[in-house]
């Protein structure tokens, strides 16, 4: 029996040995090779800089309140009003890094075709028509479709998306869906369940609206990527015809310790139990994704 103990003690401490050693091994070698940094290359285009003024073109039904609550959003994001930090603005702010000068975000006209007027099955090229109706340069043309209007690719491979109209004078334009009935678990995320994945709690929606609250999410990021890369050659990494932009190189990341399937750690409202990252105007609150950082090449949260 001793010699079984013996050997028993001497096998456990070899083990523990080679654990220490592989674990050494482990770190070392991490220390030597450092993750790469991420970098959104420039490629030499023009950015959209100055005073910017964001035309809402809204197509379907959508509630005075739900309306306010996208409207309350673009005007915190260059508000002179100051708010609580972390603010709306404060974020927005990374984007003046991108070059030389900020970009100044006004809400101008608003257009309700409330009627469906091109049905409620919308392809890119409608898009494209419902944003080149208004030409006006230092402008963005945002196309918002309402829960029941499906557009081509909507919830299979995007949740929005940013370009350019053509012709003498290049307007850009952006559009984001309501996912809140036709995938919320993919365009809604993290304030509703997401459809592969870890099924963590969703967290509560700031303003007590999945869909709007998500559309905040994906707003925030084709704004940024319309005014880093509106003609598509300003900054991303990777394809031009499938850039990772401003916002869109840190999907999924809200908060400090952000991993796949966790938004990371965020603000919570004692009195709703909404998780939120960003004050606005109003008394707002939103829950903002991360933007790349030029000056330090890294994904930047608000917490």
């Amino acid at each position: 029996m001793a010699f079984i103990y013996q050997f028993t003690t001497n096998f456990s401490l070899h083990l523990l040995l080679l654990f220490f050693f592989f674990f050494f091994f482990a770190t070392s070698f991490a220390a030597l090779v450092k993750e790469q940094p991420l970098v959104l290359k420039y490629h030499k285009g023009p950015l959209l800089k100055g005073k910017i003024t964001v035309n809402l073109i809204w197509y379907g039904q959508f509630s005075p309140t739900q309306r306010s609550i996208i409207v309350d959003f673009i005007q915190s994001l260059s508000t002179p009003t100051p708010t609580p930090p972390p603010s709306a603005a404060s974020w927005w702010r990374t984007t003046a890094k991108y070059q030389t000068g900020s970009t100044t975000l006004s809400v101008g006209s608003q257009t309700l075709d409330q009627n469906y007027s091109l049905g409620k099955s919308l392809k890119i090229a409608h898009i494209t028509g419902l944003a080149s109706k208004s030409d006006r340069v230092g402008s963005i043309n945002v196309v918002l479709t309402a829960k029941d209007v499906f557009v081509d690719g909507f919830c299979m491979s995007r949740c929005g998306t940013h370009g350019s109209t053509r012709g003498k004078t290049r307007v850009a334009y952006a559009w984001v869906g309501n996912p809140e009935t036709q995938c919320p678990g993919q365009c809604a995320w993290p304030f509703h369940q997401p459809l592969y994945g870890p099924q963590t709690p969703p967290l509560v929606a700031p303003n007590g609206d999945v869909g709007i609250d998500g559309m905040i999410i994906n707003l925030a990021t084709v704004i940024a990527g319309t005014v880093t890369n509106p003609y598509n050659n300003g900054y991303f990494q990777g394809p031009a015809t499938a850039p990772l932009e401003a916002v869109s190189a840190c999907t999924g990341i809200f908060g400090s310790g952000a991993y796949p399937g966790y938004p990371g750690k965020v603000l919570v409202d004692k009195n709703t139990g909404a998780s939120y990252n960003a004050y606005g105007v109003n008394g707002r609150k939103f829950l903002l994704p991360a933007m790349w950082d030029p000056a330090t090449s890294t994904c930047k949260t608000l917490v």
